[in-house]
């Protein structure tokens, strides 16, 4: 089954939105986290090429020589999205196993690697049946990823993997913070439920500095399929009401956690026009294949807001959109 692709500014991307359309978020508590601990099993011929990614990531550390380190992270088993019987808003369930970086390594550098029976594994789980419900073996990554707006000054955050950052998305613009499911960081000790909400103030505070104290104004608007890479993620928007960009410029010279990550970061005004038009002008191959849908569901939603709540109001970005098209010819 061949899933939509977004499209923005007459680009298509490799990103499905599975779920929002940024009119109204998909709140806190309709979110239900399901974690079994079982690890992912692989094929034998799969579980080979993990063993043979494990064993030169070793040897590399060994030698003192650039590696990749292997953490605890999850699986996503299924994401089923259901309504409530009244309101029909949106009630999504994430069921999550155990896996770990070099079990995604193992998929994520290999859709295109042929198998003894010929197949690739892009064409046998992503192409020749519905991407969404490949095996939890293939999905050994969920992305939390954030849009940000400086309430100060009226800034949408554009953020530039570094390219030290191993995956296909280095040297690429990105959400303004993103994490993946960590098992050390986001599964409670306590036994409570995995908050994809507290996921993304992780991200904001060891990417951006943004710390626990800031007034923060953070909306989960949806979820969405990389069908390039075949990663899941979860979409924010996330408004700093006491913040602007010289601030945190300020504070990135001070130290960040995680300040590898990025290499150049981008401060556009938050309307539609001027941030359609930043993704315009940036080369179509240096985006991530789902910041461009993140960043339009975030637009859409602030739009909404100062509509009053009113959904018609995705359509002030709509004809945004088509302005930007006309000017530059696309």
């Amino acid at each position: 089954m061949n899933r939509d692709r977004f499209t923005v500014v007459s680009r298509e991307t490799g990103c499905h939105i599975y779920e929002g359309d940024g009119t109204r978020p998909i709140l806190e508590e309709n979110v239900r986290v399901k974690y079994r601990p079982q690890r992912v099993e692989f094929p034998v011929e799969i579980g080979d090429w993990r063993h043979t990614i494990e064993a030169e990531e070793l040897r590399k550390a060994a030698r003192g020589l650039p590696h990749r380190w292997n953490n605890d992270r999850f699986a996503v088993e299924r994401v089923v999205v259901t309504r409530t019987h009244l309101e029909e808003v949106s009630v999504v369930s994430l069921s999550l196993q155990d896996a770990d970086y070099y079990d995604f390594l193992t998929t994520s550098l290999n859709l295109g690697r042929r198998q003894e029976n010929g197949r690739t594994l892009r064409e046998q789980y992503l192409e020749s049946q519905d991407p969404v419900h490949a095996p939890a073996w293939m999905n050994c990554s969920f992305g939390v990823n954030v849009a940000v707006e400086t309430g100060k000054d009226g800034k949408m955050l554009f953020s530039r993997r570094s390219s030290h950052v191993a995956g296909p998305n280095s040297s690429r613009w990105n959400s303004s913070a993103n994490e993946g499911l960590a098992r050390m960081h986001d599964l409670p000790a306590d036994a409570r439920p995995i908050s994809l909400h507290a996921v993304a103030r992780r991200a904001l505070h060891e990417e951006l500095a943004v710390h626990a104290t800031d007034a923060l104004d953070l909306e989960l608007l949806g979820f969405g399929l990389d069908l390039d890479n075949h990663q899941w993620a979860a979409f924010f928007r996330a408004v700093l009401p006491d913040l602007d960009e010289e601030t945190l410029r300020l504070r990135w010279t001070r130290g960040v956690a995680d300040k590898w990550e990025h290499d150049r970061f981008e401060f556009v005004p938050a309307d539609p026009a001027s941030v359609l038009g930043f993704i315009a002008d940036q080369p179509e191959d240096r985006w991530s294949p789902c910041a461009p849908a993140l960043f339009y569901l975030a637009l859409v939603r602030g739009a909404v807001r100062r509509e009053g709540g009113d959904p018609a109001a995705r359509f002030l970005v709509e004809r945004a959109e088509q302005e930007v098209i006309a000017a530059r010819n696309l």
